[in-house]
């Protein structure tokens, strides 16, 4: 079985062109997986294809990396316009980063925005690999009504919803073809000395030996070969895919991009969820492929079927794309032996999410079967993260966009019969003090029977950012007995757990300075809740601040956006540190701010405005820096009274 990957921004025609190409066979199958990832399996030629069409958008980008490593080669479907090149900008960086042969697929033809050479001259910016023209287009005025084959030098003219019609080479194109064809053989020439010598010698090429030579640098992502056509009139089609066909590697080939050794028998790709069936992956057969009931990743994989998810197979060839149904074991995205499974690749790993909310049940008795419900979509979602709100202790759902959390709000209601309400995630604010003092409490209590008595007087000091809770002891004479002094300890830091605003205070030293006991009332119990009571009356005193976390962002943008970006981060009341060119992605840029952590939201709405969509960013903690201005405390008084 062939595989490949078609991507593209959203609006470019991709899934045109992908249910275009598999109504080829006239009966396709397909396979939906998440309302994201669409499998068409079909006949091209005899042979069995299989074309994986992955949503545009940013919230989809966290499947195109399993997708390209099950696939054989991928398609970039990208708009007739120089001025969108840079929505294609996120496809073209996976897409090199992975290695995997890539051809570009100019969609609608039949309305372009530009000249040719401007489209690929601007694609060319966010490309390390030099893109060549294989079709130059045949204009009748200002309409394109056919394309020229620059290897074979034929002439097709477009006919809608059928196959281009073979013509003679206009006079009106010939000069463009032989300017596109020279450019096309000079670049193969710098893949192969034979043909450099015949150009040199003024020699024409066999056609023959220049498509061996095309699907040579292809096979070795040496070049990316840009097609043109029209998917909503099914021209361009036919050219496309013979190009997958004769040039793209086969799976004995593809399958070699350093990701597995010998044992690997398969490849994850996805998993869904799906009601009355349960789970069901994606896999791709390697080596000695996979047989239903054995041994796979460690445990017994279930029933195998075909792309139908009806027809049960026995097992899974090597190149064989089919479905694992309850094989809860697998998730997207693994490399699977026998007895063990490993991760793919960096580059096939999903972004870090850019929208976190807080989820819970919209009837509590949903509470239980939601925590496990989140907890399966994650294992089969790659672009999910799941984690616990320190403060509330809810569940904290990070995805990669808002659109994102909505379709995963739709399968919790429509699979798993759970509503939810979702919210934001509260900034974790910290406080601590300025000012050293002390403070005396007496800790007195009779209520018949064995009284309470503990008598402290405590010192607190403010330590460096980041030093924590810190405890020590003066007392002297015995006037706290040793084994009275850790319940102090566990009652000051106990006290620290909220201040005056209601959050934590850290990088605070408490020091117990001296004391008094009962032979007959004093106890654990009460000493702990004299140190308690010291510290939390002594807070008010020692000029308490809040603390805001500071995050230190890497946002990854297109060069074209980087100067809106610096008024941006100035807005949310950042500090730019910087930006360079990434060595490793031509046109993009690496851009580092510090950031309140309050404004992390706003940035991940800001930058998805600036970039159009195809900006991301790296969050992480730096440090907490005092809050200037008003407390969260009085801020939500405000809310409330007003």
């Amino acid at each position: 079985m062939r595989v490949f990957t078609v991507l593209g921004p959203t609006q470019s025609g991709k899934s045109t062109l992908v249910e275009a190409i598999a109504r080829l066979d006239g009966r396709p199958t397909t396979f939906d997986i998440g309302g994201t990832v669409h499998l068409h399996g079909f006949d091209y030629l005899g042979e069995p294809w299989c074309a994986i069409d992955v949503d545009g958008g940013g919230d989809c980008l966290a499947q195109v990396g399993p997708a390209m490593a099950i696939s054989d080669a991928a398609v970039v479907v990208v708009p007739p316009d120089p001025e969108a090149a840079v929505l294609s900008a996120p496809y073209l960086r996976l897409v090199e980063e992975a290695g995997i042969p890539c051809f570009l697929f100019i969609n609608r033809m039949d309305s372009p925005n530009g000249r040719i050479r401007d489209i690929i001259a601007s694609l060319q910016s966010y490309c390390s690999h030099h893109i060549t023209l294989r079709q130059v287009p045949i204009r009748e005025g200002e309409q394109i009504v056919g394309a020229v084959d620059l290897i074979s030098e034929r002439a097709w003219k477009y006919q809608d919803g059928q196959p281009s019609a073979l013509i003679e080479l206009p006079a009106s194109a010939q000069d463009r073809e032989q300017e596109a064809r020279t450019e096309l053989l000079e670049t193969l020439s710098d893949f192969d000395d034979n043909l450099l010598e015949q150009l040199i010698e003024d020699k024409q090429p066999p056609s023959s030996e220049l498509y061996d030579l095309a699907a040579q640098v292809l096979q070795h992502h040496q070049l990316i070969p840009a097609c043109l056509g029209a998917a909503s009139h099914g021209n361009g089609l036919t050219r496309l895919m013979k190009a997958l066909r004769h040039e793209a590697p086969e799976f004995s080939i593809a399958a070699d991009r350093d990701m597995a050794d010998d044992a690997a028998r398969a490849i994850t790709g996805f998993a869904d969820v799906k009601k009355h069936i349960g789970k069901i992956t994606v896999l791709r057969g390697l080596g000695a492929g996979v047989v239903a009931h054995e041994p796979l990743a460690g445990e017994t994989v279930g029933s195998l079927t075909a792309l139908d998810a009806k027809t049960q197979i026995p097992s899974l060839e090597a190149g064989q794309i089919g479905l694992a149904v309850k094989s809860d074991h697998l998730k997207p995205g693994l490399i699977c032996e026998s007895s063990s499974a490993s991760e793919l690749p960096e580059w096939a790993q999903a972004r870090p999410p850019s929208h976190r909310q807080l989820v819970t049940p919209l009837h509590e008795r949903d509470d239980v079967r939601l925590s496990n419900a989140l907890s399966r979509l994650a294992e089969i979602d790659p672009g999910l993260t799941l984690s616990q709100d320190e403060a509330t202790g809810h569940a904290v759902l990070g995805s990669q966009g808002p659109q994102h959390m909505r379709r995963v709000a739709a399968k919790l209601a429509e699979d798993f019969g759970i509503e939810i309400e979702t919210g934001p995630v509260e900034t974790a604010y910290r406080e601590t003090i300025q000012k050293t003092v002390e403070h005396h409490h007496r800790h007195r209590k009779q209520s018949g029977g064995a009284g309470q008595f503990a008598d402290v007087l405590v010192k607190m000091q403010p330590m460096p950012r980041g030093a924590g809770f810190q405890f020590d002891e003066t007392v002297k004479g015995g006037a706290v007995p040793r084994n009275y002094i850790p319940a102090v300890a566990n009652g000051a830091e106990e006290a620290l757990a909220e201040g005056p605003e209601g959050f934590p205070v850290v990088d605070v030293k408490v020091t117990l300075l001296d004391g008094k006991h009962h032979n007959v009332d004093s106890s654990d119990f009460a000493f702990r809740t004299a140190g308690k009571a010291a510290v939390r009356e002594a807070l008010p005193t020692a000029k308490p601040v809040v603390l805001q976390p500071i995050l230190r962002a890497e946002i990854h943008v297109p060069s074209a956006f980087v100067g809106d970006l610096v008024p941006t981060i100035s807005t949310l009341q950042g500090q730019v540190l910087g930006f360079e060119n990434n060595p490793d992605a031509p046109g993009w840029e690496i851009f580092n701010a510090l950031l309140p952590a309050v404004a992390e939201d706003e940035l991940h709405r800001s930058l998805a405005s600036i970039s159009r969509g195809t900006g991301w960013v790296r969050l992480n903690f730096d440090h907490y820096e005092e809050l200037r201005g008003p407390s969260p405390k009085a801020a939500r008084e405000k809310v409330a009274t007003a």
